[in-house]
């Protein structure tokens, strides 16, 4: 039997090679990442569905994945794909406007016609402040090439790599597929290979599904119904581009705090500005009903109250996401956030007195 010496060299020899499979696992799938994580996202949506069909039509296990695969198929990559020939032509348009003088001349005859800079600058005067037409339309002129260019590049990128996209796509279908067929072994394996106690595991494995489903169920479904429903007004009063400003107010609605209240306010403003009073209190009217039952109303009765997150970390975690990984950082910057918040209540929970406990035995 070896002795204590030679078990622990064996058990650290152990340690780096384990650790070194790990680290070549990961550099193994590290450029599926995304459409690991994706596909795990999506898993947890669609296994609520995939667990109804197995008890309900007592079909197997991978005809019932194949189904939802060719549901997930039908609901997400044909609207893209149709949507996307669209939003890039818009997006174009809004950029090249913003970019030219006939948005910067727009604006010039606007403030000219409303004498609105003359109201702003007298308020100001106190302050020893004044508000020129030129910061206006730079600020204008600049948000408007932003967001243009953002979302242009996001649907050339899927135009161009079309076929980049469905071989992704489709990896992401396989993934899901045997996801859903294995989930219950995965987790088991991930449970039994991980050193924390079994409860915490499972807690850190739960608030992810639950931020997941926050994210696409909660936040998509409401999302998609703001931005469509916001697209048909403005297609209703005659702004251009209704298409674009449904898809911007789709993205804006997963923020808290601003929403899409970025896009109707200012629409609100410039009619006002226009002469057109009754349709700028229409439009703030329909925000706010719009915007708060939505988030007041509909989330909680969809999402329930299992993921609770500050607002103002929730606005950082998509901004920063969003930053760092392009479109898919509106759903990888809450479920890092989620990952730190699990593990600080579990530490809170379980180890803190432990760590405290020891600091007090060094100090004696």
């Amino acid at each position: 039997m070896p002795d204590r010496a030679s078990y622990n060299i064996i058990f650290w020899f152990f340690l780096i090679l384990f650790l070194a499979s790990i680290v070549m696992l990961g550099w193994l799938i590290w450029p599926f990442i995304s459409i690991i994580v994706l596909a795990a996202v999506v898993t947890g949506i669609f296994n609520p569905v995939y667990r109804l069909i197995i008890f309900k039509d007592k079909i197997s296990s991978p005809f019932a994945s194949f189904l939802i695969c060719m549901l997930i198929f039908f609901v997400l990559f044909i609207p893209i794909v149709f949507f996307v020939g669209i939003l890039s032509k818009e997006a174009f348009d809004l950029y090249t406007t913003a970019k030219s003088a006939l948005l910067n001349d727009q604006i010039k005859d606007l403030l000219a016609n409303s004498r609105v800079l003359e109201k702003i600058n007298f308020l100001l005067s106190h302050f020893n402040i004044e508000f020129t037409g030129e910061h206006l339309n730079k600020a204008i002129s600049e948000i408007g090439k932003i967001v243009g260019l953002f979302l242009y590049e996001q649907a050339m990128s899927i135009a161009s790599n079309m076929f980049a996209f469905l071989v992704n796509f489709f990896l992401m279908l396989l993934v899901v597929y045997f996801l859903l067929i294995d989930s219950d072994r995965l987790v088991s394996f991930i449970v039994n290979l991980s050193p924390l106690p079994k409860e915490q595991d499972e807690k850190l494995i739960q608030k992810f599904k639950d931020m997941g489903g926050a994210i696409l169920i909660g936040n998509g479904l409401g999302g998609l119904i703001q931005g469509t429903l916001g697209g048909i007004v403005f297609m209703l009063f005659g702004f251009k581009s209704p298409f674009l400003w449904g898809v911007i107010m789709s993205l804006l609605a997963f923020l808290p705090i601003v929403g899409i209240g970025v896009v109707f306010i200012p629409a609100a403003i410039y009619l006002f500005l226009t002469g057109c009073i009754g349709s700028g209190i229409f439009f703030i009217i329909f925000y706010v009903i719009l915007s708060g039952s939505i988030e007041y109303i509909f989330k909680p009765k969809l999402v329930g109250h299992r993921v609770k997150m500050h607002q103002l970390l929730v606005f950082f975690s998509i901004i920063g996401g969003l930053k760092l990984f392009g479109i898919l950082g509106i759903i990888y910057g809450p479920l890092v956030v989620t990952a730190f918040l699990t593990l600080t209540d579990i530490y809170h929970a379980s180890y803190q007195k432990l760590v405290g406990n020891k600091q007090l035995t060094i100090n004696d």
